[in-house]
């Protein structure tokens, strides 16, 4: 077994930081004392772990990508990009999933201690954490895709998103002025507090506008035992939609997946689309543009979300200030899912 710098200091008679000064020529030693410790240092091939003194001096340059929802094809793609970016800046990454019912606030929290990171990057969750939690991160962070509801955060941190409550008012309004007027609504889960329950925001929003009332039981939380935002959910709760009876002519579902999902359920229940039931998505993935029909879609821009958000970051690691967020437009795509009645 190989000796510590405990064993060196008990061997001289000295306490462990006369061991370190000497090991590191430090001056405020005495020279008798420095060289009795480097004699016994050399006698046990005593190795110092330089480790604990390396961890202060040299930054990790490790950014941790904490995604929530990492069965979300448009994810997949935001940490592409930003991996490149990342890299372009000579950083290492890693990405790190949250379960939908973690809390990745806390799960930030201990990495920080364990890794020693530079930054990092929340992608999905998050929305109504508090300013006394989102303040206990240490280090620089970005919210991407889910905006900062609290300006007075004392925290290094900034976000870029869509105005998810706007984007969803802006696809039923449109359904609406196409003559729409019983539209499904496939949301998110029950207890949601982040984009899905803004797009559903919307959704009541645009109906309350155009003196539309809406009915309840059109909308549908996701099924909590599939993965979230996913094609299997999307399809069994459209199906469980279906088996009510409930008449409606448009569905908005708050993820291109579950409208690709749902659009299968509405086939083998004998319907057809757009002639019997218009469809609308959200994200703007390829997905949905080679789907038979092609899904109508809002389209978010995820290049310009990841690209700013990594170069957000980076400047904040630099200059340990918080960077201004951006709100970004979305993109209403007009596909073959959808027609006017």
């Amino acid at each position: 077994m190989s000796a510590t710098i405990k064993d060196i200091a008990r061997e001289c008679g000295v306490g462990v930081s006369t061991v370190s000064r000497a090991i590191n020529n430090h001056p405020d030693i005495n020279q008798d004392t420095k060289k009795l410790v480097l004699d016994t240092v050399k006698k046990y091939n005593y190795v110092p772990n330089n480790s604990a003194r390396n961890l202060k001096r040299i930054a990790s340059k490790t950014i941790a990508i904490l995604v929530k929802g990492i069965s979300n094809p448009l994810f997949f793609s935001m940490v592409e990009m930003m991996e490149k970016e990342i890299k372009n800046n000579k950083y290492n990454y890693f990405l790190q999933h949250v379960d939908d019912r973690q809390d990745e606030v806390d799960i930030a929290i201990s990495l920080i201690k364990e890794k020693r990171l530079s930054g990092i990057v929340f992608l999905g969750g998050l929305y109504d954490r508090s300013e006394e939690k989102l303040s206990k991160i240490t280090v620089p962070f970005v919210l991407s895709t889910i905006g900062m509801m609290d300006a007075n955060i004392k925290a290094t941190c900034s976000s870029f998103s869509l105005d998810d409550k706007l984007e969803g008012y802006k696809i039923v309004d449109y359904l609406i002025k196409k003559g729409h007027k019983k539209i499904a609504f496939l949301g998110a889960s029950a207890d949601d507090e982040s984009v899905g329950k803004l797009r559903l925001e919307g959704y009541k929003k645009a109906h309350k506008e155009n003196n539309i009332s809406f009915d309840e039981d059109l909308i549908r939380c996701m099924d909590e035992t599939l993965p979230s935002y996913s094609m299997k959910n999307g399809y069994k709760v459209m199906k469980d939609l279906l088996a009510n009876k409930k008449q409606f002519t448009a569905v908005f579902a708050i993820s291109d997946m579950q409208a690709i999902g749902a659009s299968k359920a509405i086939f083998e229940a004998g319907l057809k689309i757009p002639e019997d039931i218009s469809m609308v998505g959200f994200d703007g993935l390829d997905n949905g543009l080679f789907y038979n029909p092609s899904i109508t879609t809002l389209a978010q821009p995820i290049e310009e979300i990841s690209t700013e958000s990594i170069s957000a970051l980076f400047k904040m690691i630099k200059s340990k200030k918080s960077v201004k967020g951006k709100v970004f437009p979305g993109t209403l795509i007009e596909r073959e899912s959808t027609r006017a009645i």
